[in-house]
């Protein structure tokens, strides 16, 4: 059986495999490269929708070794990937941490967040990866991102709504890693910008380069995929759930 995935994070791939979603996890995290570790975020797909994508050639390249091993990768595309897989084709996404633990994240249709302040922070994450803060809500964010009546665009994104702390309480404020270690004023007037009634910005970037420092301990709703068919989220769980039902991916994650 031939596996497709869409690997949004750290780099943009499409890729055939004869593993399952947990084998290429623990693969393409740990690999066998000797001191190997990556998280790697990756969005398993239907294959053969129209598109650029060769799937005769998957087929064809991607077949078990002449000693019985599976064909762990065959890489389909590198390039503008994310802009040409349909929201329909998408399955689950899958969030790698660097010893290969997954864990499985669900599509659905997004809406706004339960616990809406009125402004966010959303980390970018394919195809471009800036930290952003907004005033809007993650689905009229990736609808505004991925606008044709805006200059500035993309064809299609991936982000992740960043948990947003209580600035001036940080002892109660959970555990979110270094995200606010540095910069820490810069982040505060990037946030006041979006929610001030004068400046009128809808977003505000904080940061080009973060995405080098990204970890799944920020992620508060979920990770949200936009393009021109529809907004969905791959909603994420809660801490509760996290320490109930997947606890060693939570310690593998730095959760607990």
């Amino acid at each position: 059986m031939i596996y497709y995935y869409l690997t949004v994070f750290p780099m943009e791939a499409l890729i055939a495999s004869e593993l399952d979603p947990q084998a290429f996890s623990s693969y393409m995290a740990t690999g066998s490269r000797k001191g190997a570790a990556e998280q790697l975020v990756f969005i398993e797909v239907e294959g053969s929708f129209d598109g650029p994508f060769d799937w005769d050639f998957a087929k064809s390249k991607c077949v078990p070794h002449s000693n019985g091993d599976p064909k762990h990768s065959l890489y389909l595309s590198i390039y503008r990937v994310l802009e040409n897989v349909p929201h329909t084709a998408m399955k689950s996404m899958y969030l790698v941490t660097k010893d290969g633990r997954s864990l499985q994240l669900y599509k659905s249709k997004s809406k706004v967040p339960g616990n809406w302040k009125g402004y966010a922070m959303y980390q970018e994450l394919c195809p471009v990866s800036p930290l952003v803060a907004s005033s809007l809500n993650p689905q009229q964010f990736g609808e505004y991102m991925i606008s044709d009546a805006d200059k500035v665009t993309v064809p299609a994104l991936v982000f992740a709504d960043v948990r947003v702390i209580d600035l001036d309480d940080f002892e109660n404020s959970g555990n979110v890693g270094s995200m606010y270690d540095r910069n820490l004023e810069h982040m505060k007037s990037c946030i006041e910008a979006v929610k001030s009634e004068e400046t009128k910005k809808v977003t505000k970037t904080v940061d080009r380069s973060f995405s080098s420092n990204f970890s799944y301990q920020i992620i508060d709703t979920g990770i949200y995929a936009a393009a021109k068919d529809e907004v969905v989220i791959f909603s994420m769980p809660t801490y509760e759930e996290l320490r109930q039902n997947h606890y060693d991916w939570g310690r593998s994650a730095n959760i607990f």
